[in-house]
């Protein structure tokens, strides 16, 4: 795989490109009854998410590491596994859209669908294919059973 940014690091990115666009954007800016409640919601829900992903990841005995998808000995489809494909880049998104509820403004909408397109053509699909080419038919019966984000 030709991937050489660490999904954490694009994470960080778009974290930080949201911040100025927040901070230097003069329009866009909104508020809500219960906008920050509903911030520490989807954080709860996030760090859920990372949990059940990763513990299945370490029970399993699967590589974690993003940049290395051909090292992956054990194709992993149960727990959170069965609803969505990337629990962790899901997680990911959930940050992002409660940091962009936190800092309030409607645009950085548009970089949370911008990380979700980044990931989809430079990690996502690289991992499928050399998860498919690794793997086979069950990863293929996996992918037509389980979608890519939720």
């Amino acid at each position: 795989m030709k991937l050489k940014v660490p999904p954490v690091v694009v994470l960080f990115v778009f974290a930080l490109a949201m911040y100025f666009l927040a901070k230097y954007l003069p329009v866009g800016y909104f508020d809500f009854f219960g906008r920050l409640e509903l911030v520490k919601i989807l954080l709860v829900i996030m760090i859920l998410i990372l949990i059940l992903s990763l513990c299945k990841f370490f029970k399993a005995k699967a590589s974690i590491n993003p940049l290395k998808p051909e090292k992956t000995e054990v194709l992993v489809t149960s727990g959170i596994y069965k609803y969505t494909r990337n629990p962790m880049y899901l997680a990911m998104l959930i940050l992002l859209l409660a940091w962009a509820l936190h800092l309030g403004n409607a645009f950085n909408v548009l970089l949370a669908a911008g990380f979700v397109s980044y990931m989809n053509v430079y990690q996502i699909i690289p991992e499928e294919k050399t998860l498919a080419d690794k793997f086979g038919k069950n990863y293929r019966l996996y992918c037509k059973k389980v979608r890519r984000w939720f």
